[in-house]
This record gives C-alpha cells, structure tokens and sequence, in this order.
C-alpha cells in the first residue's frame, strides 16, 4: 500500500512516515500543497494523509483539485480546526474522513485502515435499487432515474447504508459505526449535516421525500423510493 502525507509540520511528517512505514506502508510526504498535488496527480496512491493549513495551496484546494481530476484516492484530512462545521467543509470538498490535531496515532492507524477496507469492500458490492433511486458503491455513483447526482464520499457512504436498510429505522449511532468506525470521537450530530445534504441533492430537485426522520429513533429510506 502507498500512501503520500501532505503536512507541512516536518517533525509531525517525518514522524507519521516513520510510524507507517513500520507497519508495511510505502510512504511519500510532501511539504506544501502544490507539490502534493502534484504528487497525486502524476502517482498511484492507495490513501492520501492531507493536511488543510498548508503554503502555496490548502488542503481544501487541493482535495477539490483531486476530486475534479478524477481522482478517487480516500483522502484524511488533518486540521487543527475543531467542529462540525469545520469537518463538513472538508469533507464536502471530497474528503473521505477528518481528524483533529492532535490525535492518537493508533487512531489515525485505525482511520487509515478502515479507509483502505472500506475501499476493497465497495469493489466487488453490487448496485443497490431503491425505487428510482440507483446506489452504486463499485463505481460510488448514485442516481436518480437517469440523473446520476453528485455526492461527497462520506455523503455517499451515508447514502449507502440508508440504501442497504432501505425501508428501516436506521439509528445515528449505526451510521455512525458504519461510516466513520469505531475510531470517531466527533459530535454525532454531524449525521445530521449530511442527511441534510442528501435531502437537498437527492429529494428536493426531484421532488421526493424519500429520507425520512423518526422521530427518537433516526432516518429511514423509503423502500418505494419516496
């Protein structure tokens, strides 16, 4: 597995690149975004490790530049920034997963690994049909009818495990567990920013209301499709 760190804190890169390639991982580290952007363009990686306050360009730029490259790497957003807000910023911009400086490195070694599982499992899953609504986790594409509906990462993770219990009460701590794993510490009220957001990209321009709330209990995708 490769992975590239982008962090300009050198000590902190020298000493996440260590930790890494003790446990297997072949590792690149760039010092600005610019050159990590670079990086990840001209290079096949498994993860990217981003930090956000970085010279030349910031990670959130430099995640928006993957992403509209086409490039799918899972990326990990580093920050010294807290809230949910602040992560829902990130992540919208393509990220796959945020972590909070300072962290544990046994829970940035779990972040990065769940990632890379996550990956595999999503491709060899089949596409999932709820109604007129197509989740799709091998290509990580979602549509409406014929209208395929862009979505963040982690928009499309929750997506698909409301898709997989279409019809149920699915929990926040469910989501939870399945989308951000055992190694989130964050407010959990951050489920709801990106229900909300499904609902504004995958119901109201089609004028569904397909994801609904029980109250005390969490969200259910309706099975007919809204």
């Amino acid at each position: 597995m490769r992975l590239l760190i982008v962090e300009d804190e050198r000590r902190l890169a020298a000493s996440l690149a260590g930790g890494l390639a003790a446990e297997g991982f072949a590792v690149e580290v760039a010092h600005d975004g610019l050159t990590g952007l670079r990086r990840a363009l001209d290079h096949p990686f498994d993860l990217v490790v981003l930090d956000i306050m970085l010279p030349g360009m910031n990670g959130y730029r430099v995640c928006a530049e993957l992403r509209a490259a086409g490039v799918e790497t899972p990326i990990l957003m580093l920050t010294a920034k807290d809230g949910e807000y602040d992560e829902a910023e990130g992540l919208d911009t393509g990220a796959d997963d945020y972590l909070t400086k300072p962290f544990s490195y046994v829970v940035l070694l779990a972040r990065i690994r769940a990632l890379l599982r996550r990956r595999e499992r999503a491709g060899g899953a089949p596409a999932i049909t709820v109604g007129d609504l197509t989740v799709d986790p091998a290509s990580r594409r979602a549509l409406r009818g014929d209208v395929e509906v862009e979505l963040t990462a982690k928009e499309f993770a929750v997506l698909e495990h409301l898709a997989l219990n279409a019809g149920q009460v699915v929990s926040k701590t469910q989501i939870m567990e399945h989308v951000w794993d055992f190694a989130y510490d964050g407010d959990p009220n951050i489920v709801e920013v990106y229900v909300s957001a499904l609902r504004r990209k995958l119901d109201a321009p089609f004028g569904r209301r397909s994801i609904q709330t029980v109250r005390g209990a969490g969200y259910r995708l309706d099975a007919g499709g809204g």
